[in-house]
């Protein structure tokens, strides 16, 4: 038989599809794999066994099967040395502080209850946040914005998002009202006018909502309108009685109702007494009265003379319209400053709030360029807001100087639900059928006259959080079937979404949550982490200038349930069963002198007997490591209850790590190679020899062969010290599919440089 020696110097690829098992012909076949099970892709090219996870805490939960997500974690940092988990369940928060001095980790406090905590089980999965200084807001378009508050070190509040308010009136006037800086928006069907019964200050003012069209009577509000807000004209009023679907009453503050127009609306015409002016939709009629304000002198006409109440004399077009102030103007004039025109005829020029539990609240939220903004509410679900510069609870439009707040739309022509608002290299937009983004000017901050909403791609965005990652925007497209990387293009001066996915797609599983860590595990490498309803991890690995990518799946005796970065440490919430049966929900980090999960390093030992009531009950399968000592797998209780005792293998031992096993697992692609442009594929062949490049083994089986590590004339009283260097593994059996699988039996370290097998054929 002939033979040839296949070398795999490099896993950068991972994990691929079952579809690339005929690909012998292309890089990713040499390079990647049909199982990459709990291992980290390294730089080099290699991969090293993944970090073990030490328990943390046990939440109070019960797993119930039919919720996809019961207790989500997510990063607080508040400074360099002051740094918190947030785990966000129903109705409650659960806050853990990190000892940056050792980065170990405790519990705080809770709050819980609908008013401090409105989330429920349902929505944990879909709440956006972002954090600044000493606060988070959570926005979901069910509640309206919520912030958590750090008062102290170890005390956290939570308050309902509130605007700056805007007095209207003086303390000394009779109606004075304090309206919210908030933005408004005409949801009314075009054609449909608000008719006030005065436009003086006063409480209990009617206002009837009308069709331009006929004058007959719309059924607009409801009972749900009471206590909210509407811009009538250019003043806010407060509706604070509901009579009918067609008519409520509001308070009117000091000064009245009006509008204000644009500067120089106003003309006047040399020997006569009519003033014209310019009002957009006035829907006035000839013989209405008008109460004119804030126009100065024009034409000659003094200011006096040209403001106060007068009649329509006539009507020149739907935005215009004349009056006689009875003094004959000695020249043509435009000007008169920015007019104010009070009125009881109809208005179309009225909107409500934008925000409330009629129209929903937003369920996007980011910090940029010294604004907070918010995006996607349930009435406006393709509008964004950003509050005033440097002023997060002032979302007044005000006349769009460049600090004043903002508010556009996408105007794509669908109205798709804005999902996410990204901080990166531009603001960027992810709704759930579109990619877009909002232009960073790098001379200049964006203004209200300069803000544009570009979309870019077609797939859509899921809840999964979209994260900043590796010169890119990663996130997953809606149907959960993608990963898309959102990049931005310098030769087309565009985004573009790449599919890193496509060479993994299995491991798209329509994923809950997201999360990111650039240079963790002792390791300069940055890993995306992918939370899957069937409780395992999609990993993925890349390294975009150095043309590198590739996935990895990681799965424990339990289930991955919530992941999250704190800087570089990476926590998660896994599922488990602790011994008596019941699924039970726990905090835990990836350590990388963890070697199990769900494990401790105990130092309680006596005489080969620990006490791991703790953490585990009765019945709990558990495997004890000592230095580079296997001790065995041992029921918990088996001897005495809430115990392990070891005393049989070694009764001197004191300290042991504790945990439970999971297994890293490498399984090549069918192995093959092309000789002279002919492949082996079908051919019956026979690994004859593998060599294996390890670097700090101390376990490791090819095809369930374990390695050796012990000589006889070994001294046994000392410790075994990890292997580095080649080693071989002879192989027996044929096959027209042979397969290299890399396991281990006892959870020790295990890395990978690469491999070398020897074919007979």
């Amino acid at each position: 038989m002939a033979k040839v020696k296949v070398p795999f110097n490099s896993f950068q690829f991972g994990e691929l599809s079952p579809s690339f098992t005929s690909r012998v012909d292309t890089q990713l076949y040499q390079a990647g794999a049909q199982k990459v099970r709990n291992f980290l892709i390294l730089g080099e090219g290699g991969v090293k066994k993944r970090p073990g996870t030490e328990f943390i805490y046990e939440f109070s939960n019960i797993r119930i099967p039919s919720n996809p997500m019961e207790i989500r974690i997510e990063p607080f940092i508040f400074s360099d040395t002051e740094r918190y988990i947030f785990a966000f369940s129903n109705q409650k928060l659960d806050i853990f502080t990190i000892d940056t001095s050792d980065n170990s980790v405790s519990y705080t406090m809770s709050l819980s209850g609908s008013g401090n905590c409105p989330w429920t089980t349902e929505k944990l999965s879909e709440i956006t946040f972002a954090s600044s200084g000493d606060v988070t807001f959570i926005c979901h378009t069910s509640f309206p914005p919520k912030i958590i508050r750090r008062t102290a070190v170890d005390t956290f509040t939570t308050e309902d998002f509130a605007f700056e308010e805007l007095q209207l009136g003086a303390d000394t006037d009779a109606f004075v009202l304090q309206a919210p800086k908030q933005p408004y928006f005409d949801f009314q069907p075009q054609g449909i006018a608000l008719t006030p019964s005065s436009f003086t200050e006063g409480t209990l003012r009617n206002l009837v909502a009308k069709k331009i069209s006929d004058g007959t009577t719309y059924p607009y509000f409801t009972t749900d309108h009471v206590g909210k807000w509407l811009l009538l004209g250019s003043v806010p009023v407060l509706i604070t009685n509901y009579t009918s679907s067609t008519t409520v009453r509001v308070t009117i503050p000091d000064g009245g109702i009006y509008r204000e127009l644009a500067p120089d609306s106003a003309e006047v015409f040399s020997g006569v007494s009519f003033v014209r002016i310019t009002m957009a939709l006035h829907n006035l009629k000839a013989g209405d009265s008008v109460t004119i304000s804030r126009l100065g002198a024009l034409g000659g006409i003094t200011q006096t003379q040209i403001e106060g109440s007068f009649t329509v004399s006539e009507i020149i077009d739907e935005n215009t319209f004349e009056y006689d102030c009875t003094h004959n103007a000695n020249s043509s004039a435009i000007g008169g400053g920015s007019v104010r025109v009070a009125t009881v005829a109809p208005t179309t020029e009225w909107y409500e709030q934008s925000y409330s539990d009629i129209r929903g609240y937003p369920g996007a939220v980011t910090f940029f360029e010294g604004r907070l903004w918010f995006a996607g509410t349930t009435g406006q679900p393709d509008h964004i807001w950003a509050s005033k510069s440097n002023e997060f609870f002032n979302f007044s439009i005000g006349g769009g100087a460049a600090n004043d707040a903002i508010d556009i739309a996408s105007s794509f022509g669908e109205f798709s639900q804005i999902r996410h608002l990204v901080s990166n290299r531009d603001l960027q937009v992810f709704s759930a059928s579109s990619e877009a983004y909002i232009p960073a000017v790098t001379s200049a901050p964006i203004t209200p006259a300069t803000a544009l909403i570009k979309r870019q791609t077609p797939f859509g965005c899921s809840f999964a959080r979209p994260q900043p990652f590796d010169g890119a925007t990663l996130y997953t497209q809606a149907s959960g079937e993608m990963l898309g990387s959102f990049v931005y293009s310098e030769v087309e001066q565009a985004y573009n979404t790449q599919n890193v996915s496509q060479t993994a797609s299995h491991l798209m599983q329509s994923p809950l949550q997201s999360a990111s860590i650039k240079g963790g595990f002792d390791r300069s490498e940055s890993y995306m982490f992918l939370v899957n309803p069937e409780g395992s991890l999609s990993v993925f690995y890349s390294s975009r200038g150095d043309q590198k990518a590739g996935w990895m799946k990681w799965d424990t005796p339990g289930e991955f349930h919530s992941i999250c970065v704190v800087d570089r440490q990476l926590f998660t919430v896994v599922v488990r069963d602790k011994g008596d049966g019941t699924n039970r929900y726990y905090l835990e980090e990836f350590k990388d002198d963890m070697p199990m999960d769900f494990c401790q390093y105990r130092t309680d030992g006596v005489a080969g007997v620990f006490d791991v009531s703790d953490q585990y009950l009765d019945n709990a399968e558990v495997k004890l490591l000592s230095g580079t000592d296997y001790l065995g797998e041992y029921t918990v209780g088996d001897v005495t209850t809430g115990e392990v005792d070891v005393s049989a293998v070694k009764d001197s031992v004191t300290a042991a790590y504790v945990g439970y096993q999971f297994n890293p697992i490498l399984k090549t692609l069918p192995i093959d190679i092309l000789i002279g442009g002919d492949s082996l594929t079908g051919r019956p062949r026979k690994i004859d020899m593998v060599t294996l490049d390890l670097l700090d083994t101390l376990s490791v089986a090819v095809n369930n062969k374990n390695m050796v590590l012990r000589n006889v004339n070994d001294d046994f009283s000392l410790d075994r010290a990890n292997f580095t260097g080649k080693k071989e593994f002879r192989l027996i059996g044929l096959s027209r599919d042979p397969v290299v699988e890399i396991t281990q039996s006892v959870p020790f370290g295990l890395q990978l440089n690469g491999m070398v097998v020897e074919v007979s054929f």
